[in-house]
């Protein structure tokens, strides 16, 4: 054959190719479902029990590790570790560190002291119901067990950790007695108290205070919640907070902690709430608060499987009723983990809630709702369940599940761990940000990676697959009281459109009498990526860098498996057709050579 017609050939079935590769890839992706894989042996192994705290990387290895609260007066840290067991209990504070009957109530890591090292921050109860503060402070991946703060005023509740003055490390935000509002600094390790606000606030207990960006402004607010269900916003106004809207609660007669999340992917953050209309909580309800109206609408109303009835566990103050929030499917819309009980006491589940489009006239104004997936047999086989939340376990991408229950005879909760098989190839970007206190230069050359910071903001804008703008925003590590569980870093879901991100923007709190945001912007982010943001230094956004990260998606080998199957498939047919050319060649050569035989004679 000529080569321009084995040019030509070849061309056409390169065409094929380019036009078939996607057909190919989307056969070999049509087994998209979620499943669920009980992995706990596989994590912790026979050291399973405890209460889950708080997450936080603290030997800076950008793996994230795991605080454990165990028998209510030890706390045990599970360093992430590659290999099996891949938690393992490494570092911890005996009970005989602390004050004798002290009831540890939460955890929450970060650099209270600025020197880019993680220290421990534990609330506790002694006889009575007032709450007292201890740091611990963290020296070269481990905890000085002698020297540690004490916080001189007692609390109300549990305090909010957050940035009050903007400096990128973490304040102490609550309720002393007499209700006096504090905010306390305990920069280079020495205590200092002041008033917080120009008002005298009465919490809610237990409150679900916030500190989170409630306007665009890339600049972290405050939401607290007071008494008699009034909701109170303080906007961040030039470094300074001041009182903005007061929302009441809806009607109904309990309900559980305030949770903010980018629900309808309209890069604001939204007010959820899960309530009960009635007190034993046999009718539940979701609302989301609307900013435009400041009314509430139901989100999700209907519990019931079948002929059965669920609804909320009432909550109490050592567990509120609350959502824990997270996109197990990547789709950019926040899902939720919930416990549920059977309204005739019988049975107590955890059960995952799909952020979807919404089909009933309740929630038309919003656009999307929750719906429960009732089929999940890995969440039902686990009984008594207790609390449950999202965690990246093998730092992937994709968030897998912590669920807790009670443990039959014994006084802590069991840890039960869920690998997501979720096996369609969505798309992310995982986000941290950092203190940014120190750059690469640190004090005692520590690797400045992973200590949580709260108050960071961020948002992205790309194009989805069907060519229309998509955009969504997340805070990091708003709220810290009462196990909210949140993660140091931030999963960004996608969905299933692999074009880079257009646009991540990422702002953090402001000095009192700043007036310019401090927010950076970075353009074309590659997907399936972790982005490690150092703003650094604060006031000159230009300055900061972003290390990024690539996880590598399952569309690589999908498309590697089309394109060879597609290559071998031309070389097959390629193949054949030159072994025909080769044999009509033959057989005109016999016939040619016969033909010159007759001739000649």
């Amino acid at each position: 054959m000529p080569y321009s017609a084995w040019w030509m050939l070849w061309s056409r079935m390169w065409l094929f190719t380019l036009n078939t590769l996607p057909y190919f890839l989307l056969l070999l992706e049509q087994r998209r479902v979620f499943a669920l894989q009980d992995v706990t042996a596989e994590l912790f192994g026979t050291a399973k029990y405890g209460k889950v705290a708080a997450f936080g990387d603290f030997n800076s290895d950008k793996q994230t590790d795991i605080f454990v609260i165990k028998e209510k007066s030890e706390l045990v840290i599970f360093l992430a570790d590659s290999t099996s067991p891949y938690f393992k209990p490494k570092v911890n504070i005996s009970k005989d560190v602390l004050p004798k009957d002290t009831v540890i109530t939460s955890v929450v890591p970060g650099d209270y002291d600025g020197d880019s090292q993680m220290d421990v921050l534990l609330t506790a109860q002694f006889q009575s119901s007032d709450t007292s503060v201890f740091v611990f402070w963290g020296n070269n991946h481990t905890l000085e067990t002698v020297g540690y703060l004490t916080l001189n005023n007692t609390l109300t509740d549990q305090p909010l950790v957050m940035d009050f003055n903007g400096d990128m490390i973490p304040d102490i935000f609550g309720v002393t007695i007499p209700h006096r509002t504090e905010i306390c600094y305990l920069t280079n390790r020495v205590q200092a108290c002041q008033n917080a606000l120009n008002s005298s606030i009465k919490m809610r207990i237990p409150h679900s205070n916030a500190f989170i960006d409630l306007n665009k402004d890339f600049t972290a607010d405050l939401f607290l919640t007071a008494e008699e269900g009034m909701f109170e916003t303080w906007l961040n106004k030039d470094g300074a907070f001041t009182k903005g809207d007061v929302v009441s609660k809806p009607d109904v007669k309990n309900f559980g902690q305030s949770s903010f999340v980018d629900f309808d992917g309209d890069g604001y953050q939204d007010h959820l709430l899960p309530a009960c209309l009635d007190n034993d909580c046999q009718q539940s309800t979701i609302y989301l608060a609307k900013r435009s109206s400041k009314e509430w609408v139901s989100v999700l109303s209907d519990f019931k499987q079948k002929d059965t009835v669920w609804g909320f566990v009432p909550g109490t103050i050592s567990q509120p009723l609350v959502l824990h929030l997270g996109d197990y499917n990547l789709d950019g819309f926040p899902d939720a983990l919930v416990i549920l009980r059977n309204t005739s006491g019988s049975d107590q589940r955890a059960f995952l809630l799909e952020n979807v489009p919404c089909n009933i006239p309740s929630c038309t104004s919003v656009g999307r709702m929750f719906h429960i997936l009732w089929d999940q047999t890995d969440l039902a086989g686990i009984q008594k369940a207790v609390v449950a939340t999202f965690f990246d376990i093998y730092e992937d991408g994709i968030l897998d599940m912590l669920i807790l229950s009670q443990a039959e005879g014994k006084d802590d909760l069991m840890i039960h761990a869920l690998k997501n098989n979720f096996e369609a190839d969505a798309y992310f970007v995982k986000v941290m940000v950092l203190s940014g206190l120190c750059s690469n230069a640190c004090p005692e050359d520590v690797k400045p990676f992973g200590v949580n910071q709260p108050g960071p903001y961020l948002m992205y804008t790309t194009v989805d697959s069907n060519g229309y703008l998509k955009n969504a925003s997340a805070g990091q590590l708003s709220q810290s009281a009462h196990f909210s569980l949140q993660l140091p870093y931030t999963v960004l879901g996608l969905g299933r459109s692999a074009n880079f991100l257009d646009h991540l923007f990422v702002g953090i709190p402001r000095q009192p009498g700043e007036t310019e945001m401090r927010k950076q912007e970075w353009t074309a982010i590659i997907p399936n990526s972790q982005l490690i943001v150092i703003p650094f230094p604060h006031n000159n956004p230009r300055s900061w860098s972003a290390k990024l990260y690539l996880t590598p998606s399952n569309s690589v080998l999908l498309t590697a498996i089309a394109l060879i199957g597609v290559c071998v498939f031309i070389l097959v047919i390629i193949g054949i057709l030159h072994w025909k050319e080769k044999k009509a060649d033959d057989r005109e050569k016999r016939q040619e050579a016969h033909r010159f035989h007759f001739d000649a004679m």
